[in-house]
């Protein structure tokens, strides 16, 4: 049983974009998409610098965008399951039909302009705490007055909050923590900051018309699988502000029976986590159009 998951922030690195355009028919969808959205997609996937696509507006659209195209490139395939992280829910929901290409665009450039915004108001950021024991993690993270955002299971755990409280979780390490990696995000996501984001979003939201999922939908919320469109999108509107507990939509893909899990461009974290949370299932990130073949060989065993 084959899995196909979508990245978050955070994954995208400057001309990541580029090898996935000279793909027949991708720069003229991307053009399209720019076109609805406001935003040149190709320049900041391409030639832009770390700086600018770390922008929270930016790197939102141009992660959806390219997990589009990656996933597209592997031609018309069957998961058993999809599922994204963070913005990534977004990509999912479009590989499962809740969303059509143009809307989760849409979708994804008004919550990266409502987060950066909302971000805006409080100079906040996240780190990734590796190793240690999780109940000991969070009640140390909520000592410190910091928000356990991301709880994505493989000893990894996201810590959210002021800049002022993660330079004191860099003093002052949970028990067991081998170390504090500072993540490449504008903001603290998936916690109380992002308030003002999600009655933005909520209003997006009611412009569009959701189809119900044609394959399995499983929810950053609580690792469930969603069977209707309108509550992934309500899951959607609200994640903004809630942790993402991937390491809960690792569990499903285990009662699921995955037995190999394909990660879009820019792939990479996700494969990561798999690996040491679901050892013997297979895994693959897609970075370049170079590692197509290799997903192909597995959808073809596995799908």
């Amino acid at each position: 049983m084959l899995v196909l998951v979508a990245p978050g922030q955070g994954a995208q690195t400057p001309g990541f974009l580029t090898p996935w355009l000279e793909l027949p028919g991708a720069a003229d969808r991307l053009g399209a998409w720019s076109d609805a959205i406001g935003l040149d997609l190709a320049h900041y996937g391409t030639q832009a610098d770390a700086d600018a696509i770390r922008d929270t507006a930016v790197a939102q659209p141009l992660l959806v965008a390219v997990g589009i195209l990656s996933a597209a490139a592997l031609g018309d395939i069957a998961p058993g399951a999809v599922a994204g992280h963070s913005v990534g829910e977004i990509t999912a929901a479009a590989y499962a039909g809740v969303l059509d290409d143009t809307a989760a665009l849409a979708l994804v450039r008004k919550r990266g302009l409502a987060m950066a915004e909302a971000a805006a108001i409080t100079e906040t950021g996240m780190s990734a705490l590796l190793g240690g024991d999780p109940e000991v993690s969070v009640a140390h993270l909520e000592k410190l007055g910091l928000t356990p955002a991301n709880m994505n299971g493989a000893g990894q755990i996201v810590a959210a909050g002021t800049m002022e409280q993660l330079a004191a979780l860099n003093e002052d390490k949970p028990e067991g923590v081998r170390k504090v990696v500072p993540l490449k995000v504008a903001g603290a996501f998936h916690t109380h900051h992002m308030g003002p984001a999600v009655d933005k979003l909520a209003e997006a939201a009611k412009e569009l018309v959701p189809g119900d999922p044609k394959v399995t939908y499983v929810s950053n919320k609580d690792g469930h699988a969603v069977a209707t469109g309108a509550e992934v999108l309500e899951r959607l509107v609200g994640q903004v502000a809630n942790p993402v507990r991937w390491d809960l939509c690792m569990e499903t893909f285990k009662e699921l029976g995955v037995t190999a899990l394909i990660e879009a461009c820019p792939g990479g974290t996700l494969t990561g986590l798999a690996k040491r949370a679901l050892p013997g299932v297979k895994t693959l990130a897609l970075k370049t159009p170079d590692d197509l073949d290799a997903a192909r060989e597995l959808i073809a065993e596995h799908a």
